[in-house]
């Protein structure tokens, strides 16, 4: 199992990022994204079943963020739109067998990709 995670980079307060994250070897139940901001811990952000049916957000990106999934290759997404400087983290990917968004347990993790927003 293999979950690829891309697309981070510098962008300026206002700006969009979409995030990527390809997975391989299996089927999921449930996928996610974290991020950990500079110096702080690891939070969740958004969470979706594979098949879309149910989404959670944290309430400070609700409106802005939108978490989706490309049926055709497995590849998931994590839209982010008028980013501001308190977005800036490492973001993952993660994915579990089964719906439980606010789970600590998350077997399958993404490497981070880097979001910095600049004022």
């Amino acid at each position: 199992v293999q979950l690829q995670a891309s697309g981070g980079g510098l962008v300026q307060a206002g700006g969009s990022l979409r995030l990527s994250c390809v997975a391989s070897g299996r089927t999921f139940g449930a996928y996610a994204w974290f991020r950990q901001p500079p110096g702080k811990e690891r939070e969740f952000v958004a969470a979706s079943t594979w098949r879309g049916e149910k989404k959670d957000y944290i309430d400070s990106v609700k409106g802005r963020f939108t978490i989706s999934r490309d049926n055709r290759d497995n590849t998931m997404y994590l839209r982010m739109n008028n980013l501001n400087v308190e977005d800036t983290a490492v973001y993952y990917c993660a994915a579990r067998a089964a719906w439980a968004p606010r789970s600590n347990s998350w077997p399958w993790w993404g490497q981070g990709t880097l979001v910095t927003v600049s004022s």
